[in-house]
């Protein structure tokens, strides 16, 4: 076997984390036979990224032994941790996540001074930095420039984008603010959208005074005003903009015939003007209803990565996001948490109104009793699951909720009670139909969780159940409404040995 060929059986070649200086090492493969020599581009504490006369490989570190004055120190290699993206989340909530993460593993974390965020984890016998951590708030396109060109490690922002692996950290839910003596006492999305395109201008025509409409935005290059540019699929048409939703929400608070949208972390000191959907159906922005994306304007705060091995230190943040610890450092900041929250179904009144209400023609008495009975005593766990645009693939969000719902099974949390995966389906077509389609949703996640977690034994996985379009979240007059009423939501019924509630076993 030639030099090259005994190589490619041992070392991969991918692309590879963040960069060093580069000086030339020898890489000697510990069975022998084996020599790389070449310039090492960085060490993580577990790979090696070298360029050599093969090109540029990434090398298992315990394969091999390092040779060369520029070789690392293997006990506690430096992880450099570089952050951009989205100003708001990344200043609220990354420096009490990286103090949590410091503090879990027992080590020291030092904050920074300066512009942006920096701050440093250092081993609390040796005082030797262990990490470098640093945030830099970007526009998107400039945070994304900088990760793909390799001058930043991870970018916070509102939505995945091809190409990027992405990790969700939390959620929030655009929301539209006026000031507290505003008498305005709601107003629909329908409206909402009209006044952000500047179609509306006076609040007489959308149930307010006769008086014109003020309306103020965040700068257009913010991440926040492009998740809801692109919401609204035209710029919002303001002219009164600021650099960020504190001062955003202080200004609406002083003009009272302003309106602006911003994330529901940032209202105070203005106040949030109730939305309800074109047919009246009020949405609010409860934690359930924003971590289930019930909420129309629902948005997920993500860490997004390159198709490059990061920092092991970096990836060991990573994995701490899904902690119950990160969730609530992630709570007490001002955002909704993922962390699994249930609710009893007879809480939520205005659903069960709304399907009462909203049930079509179709919709037969047995069909609304078949789902009464199955709601009575039950639970809704507010992992919900949807997928992509016109596609049997889970969209990013639900995918991250069936991790979450394989370790939530694996870790017992769900004794003396039956979990029913239950879909539901718009009002397009005849109710036969959504009601088979509603079925064939819930089967499909329920395929996708056995496949994540094959570990679990078949007879402690969810079963399945539809009621096609018998329980609107939404208005389906509008393609949101739609879109919101297509899901696979998860039900708890408490289960002691007695008979099964009817549903369809997996």
């Amino acid at each position: 076997m030639g030099v090259k060929a005994g190589a490619a059986a041992i070392f991969a070649a991918i692309m590879c984390f963040g960069p060093a200086v580069a000086q030339d090492v020898t890489l000697v493969a510990r069975e022998g036979g084996i020599v790389l020599t070449g310039s090492l581009q960085g060490y993580d504490g577990e790979f090696y990224r070298i360029n050599t006369s093969y090109g540029l490989l990434t090398v298992d570190g315990q394969g091999v032994i390092c040779e060369g004055p520029a070789c690392p120190d293997l006990a506690a290699p430096k992880a450099v941790i570089r952050l951009v993206g989205a100003a708001d989340p990344g200043l609220a909530l990354l420096p009490a996540l990286f103090q949590a993460f410091a503090d879990r593993r027992g080590l020291i974390y030092r904050p920074g001074t300066g512009d942006g965020f920096t701050a440093a984890i250092l081993d609390p016998e040796s005082g030797k930095d262990l990490a470098e951590i640093s945030f830099q708030p970007l526009p998107p396109d400039v945070a994304t420039a900088a990760l793909v060109d390799g001058d930043a490690d991870l970018k916070l922002g509102y939505a995945p984008e091809q190409g990027l692996g992405t990790h969700s950290v939390a959620m929030d839910a655009l929301v539209a603010i006026v000031a507290p003596d505003n008498p305005t006492p709601e107003i629909s999305t329908l409206n909402l959208a009209k006044v952000l395109a500047g179609e509306v201008t006076n609040w007489g025509a959308i149930g307010g005074p006769d008086m014109p409409i003020v309306l103020h935005a965040l700068q257009p290059e913010t991440a926040m005003q492009r998740a809801l540019s692109d919401r609204l699929g035209i710029p919002v048409a303001a002219e009164i903009l600021h650099p960020d939703q504190e001062t955003l929400a202080a200004a609406v608070a002083l003009d009272p015939w302003a309106i602006a949208v911003t994330g529901r972390s940032f209202v105070a000191p203005a106040r949030r003007i109730p939305l309800t959907d074109s047919c009246g159906f009020p949405l609010l922005p409860t934690p359930l209803a924003v971590k289930a994306e019930d909420y129309p304007l629902a948005l997920p705060v993500l860490l997004l990565a390159p198709q490059r091995r990061l920092p092991l230190m970096t990836r060991e943040f990573l994995d701490f996001l899904r902690t119950p610890a990160a969730q609530a450092v992630i709570a007490a900041n001002g955002y909704v948490d993922r962390s699994a929250t249930r609710q009893p179904m007879t809480a939520d009144g205005l659903r069960l109104i709304n399907a009462i209400q909203g049930a079509g023609d179709d919709i037969t008495l047995a069909d609304l009793k078949r789902l009464v009975n199955l709601m009575d005593g039950a639970d809704r766990l507010s992992l919900t699951f949807r997928f992509e645009d016109g596609s049997s693939t889970l969209d990013a969000q639900s995918r991250d909720n069936l991790a979450d719902l394989a370790q939530l099974i694996a870790s017992g949390q769900f004794r003396n009670e039956r979990m029913v995966l239950t879909g539901f389906s718009d009002g397009s077509g005849t109710a036969a139909a959504n009601l088979a389609l509603s079925i064939e949703r819930a089967a499909r996640v329920a395929q996708e969780l056995a496949a994540v977690a094959p570990d679990l034994a078949p007879e402690i996985l969810p079963a399945i159940d539809g009621f096609g379009e018998a329980l609107p979240m939404a208005c389906d007059e509008t393609a949101i409404g739609r879109d919101l009423n297509r899901r696979v939501e998860l039900w708890l019924v408490p289960d002691f040995g007695g008979p099964a509630p009817e549903v369809d076993p997996l």
